[in-house]
């Protein structure tokens, strides 16, 4: 995803917001510009670290589970194949994590980056534990 991975990094943000608000109505210049000033005032980056950028909006982003929902197992094997690619958070697994679960899978797969640990069974372990699910009541 990266030119030179040894010397950069790719930050993805995720900004919740509803169809025609004023952030879904943000041009991409716009937008990018919120979002970088956001980092720098937080102090994650300055503004010349910045060397590409890209907004992608998601109608309804929230996961769904119906239909192919079943054969997730093989959709993460596949996605593991990919050595650089870490699946983290909500979106990332397709999961309906919380910000606490999210966060999570981001820590353990900075741990398996920095470890050099191939395999991302961990990640996918975050928000499995049947003692915190919900249970439907009819």
């Amino acid at each position: 995803m990266v030119q030179k991975p040894e010397e950069t990094v790719w930050i993805g943000l995720e900004y919740f917001c509803n169809e025609n608000d004023e952030y879904w109505n943000m041009t991409e210049e716009e937008f990018v510009k919120f979002a970088t000033e956001e980092l720098i005032k937080i102090g994650i980056i300055e503004e010349d670290d910045i060397l590409d950028s890209h907004q992608e909006k998601v109608k309804k982003a929230y996961p769904a589970y119906f239909d192919t929902y079943s054969q997730i197992d093989k959709l993460v094997e596949y996605l593991n194949s990919f050595e650089n690619l870490y699946c983290i958070g909500r979106n990332g697994q397709h999961r309906y994590n919380n910000m606490d679960h999210s966060m999570a899978t981001a820590i353990e797969a900075t741990k398996n980056i920095k470890q050099g640990i191939k395999s991302k069974e961990n990640i996918w372990k975050v928000n499995t534990e049947k003692s915190y699910h919900e249970t439907k009541h009819k």
